[in-house]
């Protein structure tokens, strides 16, 4: 009998907290994004890969050109297209775009396949990003993109 009430009172307690975090979560502005961008980079690797490609940022209503290009080193194998869309976010000026972004990620493509990623900048810049690929690529690495503006 004991053991039911006390394990009742934690089912009590841990739903009571559940519903309370849930109802701070709703209430919580969501953090709005302040551009949007879309990338298509071509990426090879064997042992180290490198990746180039072009993109496009949408920032306070205008449309700005950027090139990006990248290295991991790691274990890599293989070759793909990517093409990517996100939200910028932490972008007060089209000045703190420019520059390395770095990730940690681990993923396998396969022909057509999906993924996501986050990258921040040492301007504390963010690009969340959905990816589709296109090839065949192992990549387990750490690795980082340089953007710069045409």
């Amino acid at each position: 009998m004991i053991n039911r009430r006390v394990f009742l009172t934690h089912a009590l307690m841990g739903l009571s907290l559940l519903a309370s975090g849930a109802a701070l979560a709703e209430k919580a502005p969501a953090k709005q994004p302040s551009g949007k961008v879309s990338i298509d980079e071509t990426q090879i690797a064997f042992i180290v890969g490198g990746s180039f490609g072009k993109g496009q940022l949408t920032f306070r209503g205008q449309t700005h050109d950027f090139k990006i290009n990248g290295i991991s080193a790691g274990a890599n194998f293989g070759a793909s297209k990517v093409s990517a869309v996100g939200e910028v976010y932490d972008l007060k000026k089209l000045a703190d775009f420019p520059g390395t972004y770095v990730q940690l990620e681990g993923g396998i493509t396969l022909a057509g396949g999906v993924g996501g990623t986050v990258l921040k900048n040492q301007n504390g810049v963010i690009m969340r990003l959905q990816s589709t690929s296109q090839g065949l690529q192992f990549n387990l690495s750490s690795s980082g993109v340089t953007v710069k503006m045409e």
